[in-house]
């Protein structure tokens, strides 16, 4: 964590540094990782507006760290789909490729699979743009609750 917040200190004035900064701490392989990426979108250098940092943090945590995001309690899943909602209102684009993650739910153990399917409906109610809309359409074309 020192390291951590001395090489931030050393190189906050250089984006693409900053970037991976982001992406090395959310491909931390652990059970804190969640936690982790959330309290890095409270960071002062993380804007959901950034469509470069937003892909840092959370697009590689949910595409780049499938043992944080598959995570058996979800909170991984539901961690994606609460900034997949947000984001959806402010970059419909980086917000289809972050629901992504969510496409081979199908492919996935039972319970994890629920979880998804869960969330995967749960953005679907709450997402406008079409962007997003037809991925979760296409994600979910078929699905029955089970």
């Amino acid at each position: 964590t020192e390291l951590l917040a001395d090489f931030y200190q050393r190189f906050e004035d250089q984006p693409l540094v900053i970037d991976k900064w982001f992406a090395l701490q959310a491909t931390v392989p652990g059970e804190a990782t969640v936690e982790r990426v959330q309290t890095l979108s409270g960071h002062a250098a993380f804007r959901l507006n950034n469509p470069n940092r937003c892909r840092s943090l959370l697009g590689n945590f949910a595409h780049g760290n499938p043992a944080a995001f598959h995570r058996p309690d979800g909170a991984g899943y539901r961690l994606v789909a609460d900034t997949v909602i947000q984001l959806d209102r402010i970059n419909p684009q980086v917000a289809a490729r972050l629901v992504s993650s969510f496409n081979r739910w199908r492919k996935i153990e039972p319970v994890r699979r629920e979880r998804m399917r869960s969330e995967l409906e749960r953005i679907n109610a709450a997402c406008r743009s079409s962007d997003v809309g037809e991925i979760v359409s296409r994600a979910l074309a078929g699905a029955t609750k089970g």
